[in-house]
C-alpha cells in the first residue's frame, strides 16, 4: 500500500493543501483495497464514514429516480473524491458508487477528514470549491436536459467521456467503456434511440465503433453539435 505523502494522485484533489504530517497521519489510518467491476463501492442511503480517494479506475454515481430505476448523475476517476459532502453534512450518502472496470481505492476515515477541515484552512476552502463545482456541473447537466436535443446531448456526453477519461494510446478508443444502456441513461434517452444515434453518428463519420469501443473521429463536428 502506497504513502499518501508519496502518491500522486493526491495532486488532483483537495488532498493536495495537506501538510506532509497530516498526510502521515492519514497514512496510518487509511485503508486500501480492490474494487471490481460491476461492485459497489457504497449505496445511496448509507452511512458514510469516511471518504473514498480513486487511485486508478473509474466508477458511476448513481441516483434512484421515482420510478424506481437509477440515474447515472456523475462519472468519478482517479483523484476524486467520494463523500465529503455527506461527512461535512453528517448525512447519508444521497448516491450510489459502482465501478465500472477493476479499482484501486484507499478509504480515508471520517475523524481524520474533519479534523483536518477543521484546523487547515487551505484543505477546507479546496473542498467546498470542490463541493460548488459538483452543484455547478449539475445545474449545466439539468439545463443540457431540458434545453438540448437527444443527438446533442449524446455529443456533450462524448466529449465529456473524453475529458473524464481520456483516450487509449494504443486503438485512439475512449477510456471509459460504458454499456450501450448506461450511456443511454447519461444521455436521457431510451438505449434503442442512443444505439441509432451512434450509427448515425458512425455513418457521418464523426465516431467509428468496436463493441464497446468509441473512435472520436471528428472532434471539431462533436463540439459544433454539443453547443
Amino acid at each position: 500500500m502506497g504513502r499518501c505523502e508519496q502518491c500522486i494522485i493526491r495532486e488532483f484533489s483537495s488532498l493536495k493543501a495537506l501538510t506532509r504530517e497530516e498526510l502521515l497521519t492519514i497514512s496510518e489510518t487509511k485503508t486500501h483495497f480492490i474494487v471490481k467491476k460491476g461492485e459497489t463501492i457504497f449505496t445511496e442511503g448509507d452511512n458514510l464514514n469516511g471518504v473514498y480517494c480513486i487511485k486508478d479506475g473509474f466508477c458511476k454515481l448513481t441516483k434512484l429516480n421515482s420510478n424506481g430505476k437509477d440515474t447515472i448523475v456523475k462519472l468519478a476517476k482517479n483523484g476524486d473524491l467520494l463523500g465529503q459532502r455527506s461527512i461535512i453534512n453528517e448525512e447519508t450518502s444521497n448516491l450510489t458508487a459502482t465501478a465500472i472496470d477493476d479499482m484501486q481505492i484507499c478509504f480515508i476515515p471520517k475523524k481524520e477528514m474533519m479534523d483536518y477541515f477543521t484546523d487547515n484552512n487551505k484543505f477546507s476552502l479546496l473542498v467546498t470549491r470542490d463541493i460548488c463545482n459538483h452543484l455547478k456541473d449539475a445545474d449545466k447537466g439539468l439545463a443540457d436536459h431540458t434545453h438540448k436535443t437527444v443527438k446533442e446531448r449524446l455529443a456533450i456526453i462524448l466529449l465529456k467521456l473524453e475529458e473524464t477519461g481520456g483516450i487509449n494510446k494504443e486503438n485512439n478508443a475512449l477510456n471509459i467503456q460504458l454499456s450501450r444502456e448506461d450511456l443511454a441513461n447519461m444521455v436521457g434517452t431510451a438505449t434503442e434511440s442512443c444505439i441509432r444515434l451512434l450509427s448515425e453518428l458512425k455513418k457521418d463519420g464523426i465516431i467509428e465503433l468496436s463493441g464497446k469501443k468509441i473512435i472520436l473521429k471528428d472532434k471539431n463536428e462533436l463540439k459544433a453539435l454539443a453547443q
